[in-house]
């Protein structure tokens, strides 16, 4: 890797970022690595100290803990704050005593509420971070996030080639995305919030650099991410957002069949039910059935989202209450692993009389599919937003098969899948048919999106592809994906093309989009949704023909 200091060639790009958190160590009992002072700010000089490149998990699986961040501009509100550090709004606002909408004085202290994971050897928390023109290692560790993580773990990266990042090439076509571990001890109960002074953080960093990827899928990742770059640089931010998502009507019975009584049998009878429930981890709370009860108002009607899915009011904290039938373990053992930003929290679970509530996020603005394939009315993306939900699914699926070990596939991305939060983000959602990457075997897959018998990351970059057509052209993706006319507009050339592309594009979308940037998308697209990487080859020599 050259060793220079010459800035990120990288306008505007996602560099995600997963940065080590220490806290303040009771006992040398749960002590972690020691922190190295003045080396992590020594970044242009090779050590091979192991306690610049992370902090060991100790026995918990994952931990929550509390970072301190002061406010600086941009990252100086409650909704700037918050995508940053991977904290939700609500936990950070009640932490801070402070609105969603607050604005903090420069360098007040902040209290960041945080759950980390531990995937592999370190903890670890998840976050997204767009490079600017003008960064280095050193800026994004000690500037941007404080100290946050170090600037080795940025320079030491391998993942997706990000020492290139730093030798000064013009990469805009291929980002990267970098990898920074910081570990932390949960606290035994929440600090006090934050007074105006500044100061010294007690934070202590170190860093690790994380796991590789599937080559396959995070080449397709990476793919998303550089068209998406070229999007948002030309896009303006919309100040008006869409209003709440659809309520599907609800089903004439109130509980699916079961009712939920108050008595003082109402707890985990089975055995083997609270071997699962036991196995969970200190990260989840198990919900007794009264609880339940209450906060979905006896899972009447008026709080049905759809399905099985109801609207729940814990602590005054909105949540999703989903009652399901079946076995839980895959929905509760990813949440477990790993925690980001795009992907579904799970807070809870509780158990009674054979069936399963899980207590998730909730997600204000409903599903995709209620936006791009069941909308009515107002119900119309921006392309801002759409792009936007673009980035986030790779986003999240680039952790769900980077950062688990072993990495794990999705296996049912969908539009019903992606959830919209109130500030119309994307979040990945219903877990339960993930599966390990490695030896897992399908049943109903096409042979052609997999390889033999194998689960593959293509299978869900093929289904990225499929939701972003869906996006694209407010169309099923069977009635859009008109293989021969798609590949004849993107290899007719570029003037045709652009003549060619409003035939794809959402008609509701009117001329709001930059038409050489929807080319750009519709190009993405295509290669999504290959089914060989030779595919492209066959394709033209068919056109010829």
């Amino acid at each position: 890797m050259k060793q220079s200091t010459t800035p990120l060639s990288m306008a505007s790009q996602s560099l995600t970022l997963v940065y080590l958190i220490l806290s303040s160590l009771p006992s040398l009992l749960l002590s972690q690595q020691p922190y190295e002072g003045i080396l992590t700010t020594d970044c242009y000089k090779t050590h091979n100290l192991t306690s610049l490149l992370g902090y060991f998990c100790n026995a918990q699986p994952s931990c929550q803990s509390y970072l301190t961040f002061h406010s600086q501009p941009p990252y100086n509100s409650v909704t700037n704050i918050s995508p940053l550090l991977a904290s939700y709004l609500s936990l950070l606002s009640q932490a801070n005593s402070a609105a969603p909408s607050s604005t903090f004085p420069n360098n007040t202290k902040i209290l960041i509420p945080i759950n980390c994971s531990c995937s592999s050897l370190h903890y670890k928390l998840n976050s997204s971070y767009r490079v600017t023109n003008g960064d280095t290692a050193f800026i994004i560790a000690n500037n941007t996030f404080q100290g946050l993580s170090t600037c080795q773990a940025i320079m030491n990266q391998s993942l997706n080639g990000i020492d290139k990042m730093f030798a000064g090439q013009d990469i805009t076509r291929e980002p990267n995305i970098s990898q920074l571990e910081t570990p932390s001890l949960p606290p035994q109960s929440p600090p006090t919030a934050p007074s105006t002074t500044t100061g010294k953080s007690s934070n202590h960093v170190g860093l690790y650099a994380g796991i590789g990827v599937a080559a396959a899928a995070v080449a397709l990742l990476i793919a998303i991410l550089a068209v998406i770059y070229f999007i948002f640089k030309a896009m303006k931010k919309k100040k008006n957002r869409v209003g709440a998502g659809k309520i599907i009507p609800p089903s004439d019975s109130d509980t699916f069949g079961f009712e939920i009584t108050s008595s003082s049998t109402d707890k985990i009878q089975s055995e083997d039910m609270l071997s699962k429930i036991s196995d969970i981890g200190n990260a989840l709370r198990v919900y007794k059935s009264e609880e339940l009860q209450l906060a979905t108002e006896n899972f009447s009607k008026e709080c049905l989202i759809e399905g099985s899915i109801y609207r729940g009011v814990f602590n005054g904290d909105a949540a999703a209450v989903k009652v399901v039938n079946r076995d839980v373990s895959k929905e509760i053992e990813i949440p477990k692993k790993i925690n980001h930003f795009n992907l579904i929290k799970l807070s809870g679970i509780g158990y009674y009389r054979g069936q399963w509530f899980l207590v998730c996020e909730y997600a204000k603005n409903g599903s995709l599919s209620n936006w791009v394939l069941y909308r009515s009315g107002s119900k119309v993306l921006s392309w801002t937003q759409r792009t936007q939900i673009a980035v986030d699914m790779a986003n999240g699926l680039s952790n769900l098969h980077g950062y688990t070990k072993p990495a794990y596939m999705h296996k049912d991305i969908k539009s019903s899948n992606i959830l919209l939060d109130q500030t119309m983000r994307a979040k990945i959602a219903n877990f339960i048919m993930t599966r390990e990457s490695e030896g897992s075997k399908v049943e109903l897959f096409a042979p052609e999106y997999l390889e033999p018998g194998l689960v593959s990351p293509r299978l869900d970059v093929y289904a990225v592809g499929v939701v972003m057509m869906e996006m694209m052209t407010w169309r099923d993706v069977l009635e859009a994906q008109k293989e021969d006319s798609l590949v004849d507009l993107l290899t007719g050339g570029d003037q045709d093309a652009m003549e060619d592309i409003g035939r794809f594009v959402d008609p509701l979308l009117g001329e709001s989009y930059p038409v050489h940037l929807a080319l750009e998308m519709a190009r993405l697209i295509e290669r999504c949704l290959r089914r060989r990487q030779a595919l492209g080859q066959k394709w033209r020599k068919r056109r010829k023909i």
